[in-house]
């Protein structure tokens, strides 16, 4: 169905769908031709270069939709290609980014929260909103605990259920130089 690699400190993260990895010798398929695994998604938390304990800073790419409401697909043959390395040159055309809304700083619970109107009952720096910066009040995903062992996540378009999933498993991962 799909994975989630990460770099070696945890801080980029890409979903593959389904296909063959470009690096590795081809295996054409039954009509002679090589499908490369389709990029779903990249998730990027930016760094702690400080030290600094605050609710984490993450990016979110996907493909772009097309006026159809169907998903671009990216096929990259190479790492260059690759939604990271494309975002990284800054050539963004046909992703969307999206962003973790920023939590606010409450007082009262000497903590950062954020509202998941009733979904997220217990405070984890796993816990988070993803928004696009045009509107952030439209939440495209939210995921959070809710008890000592059990996540709660919602999402919709323009998400599909294992581009939610596997941005969601992006946050179990330890980010040494985010922490």
């Amino acid at each position: 169905v799909g994975k989630v690699r990460s770099n070696l400190v945890g801080t980029k993260f890409t979903i593959y769908g389904s296909g063959l990895n470009p690096v590795k010798p081809p295996r054409p398929g039954p009509e002679g031709n090589v499908i490369y695994r389709e990029e779903l998604a990249a998730v990027v938390y930016s760094t702690n270069v400080l030290g600094f304990k605050g609710p984490r800073k993450m990016t979110v790419l996907i493909p772009g939709m097309t006026g159809d409401r169907e998903r671009v697909e990216i096929r990259p043959e190479s790492e260059h290609h690759s939604i990271l390395e494309r975002y990284k040159r800054g050539e963004t055309g046909n992703l969307l980014e999206l962003h973790n809304k920023t939590p606010v700083w409450n007082d009262e619970t000497q903590s950062y929260v954020l509202n998941f109107h009733g979904r997220v009952t217990q405070a984890s720096v796993k816990n988070f909103q993803i928004i696009h910066d045009n509107d952030p009040d439209y939440i495209v995903m939210q995921f959070g605990r809710v008890s000592e062992e059990i996540f709660t996540m919602d999402f919709k378009y323009p998400l599909c259920a294992l581009q939610a999933f596997a941005i969601a498993l992006s946050s179990f991962d330890g980010k040494i130089a985010c922490e």
